[in-house]
């Protein structure tokens, strides 16, 4: 499986994290509006993969005392 590193830019403007999260949204209800559930999930999980890549190990709810671990 490819792997995507995205860099976390502190400087990187919000309205584009924004943009992004708004056409994965679309993205989603689209794929539901046409009956593709599985494509509207991976919409979905795309959307919150990119937010917490973009925001940072800390912005998962209970992540104060669990390590991060890998994902394969």
């Amino acid at each position: 499986m490819a792997q995507a590193d995205l860099e976390i830019d502190p400087d990187q403007d919000p309205t584009d994290r924004s943009a992004i999260l708004m056409m994965f949204a679309y993205v989603e209800a689209e794929c539901r509006r046409l009956g593709a559930e599985d494509a509207a999930r991976h919409a979905a999980l795309a959307a919150t993969l990119f937010e917490v890549t973009t925001s940072g190990p800390d912005c998962l709810p209970g992540s104060d005392n669990l390590p991060m671990l890998p994902v394969h």
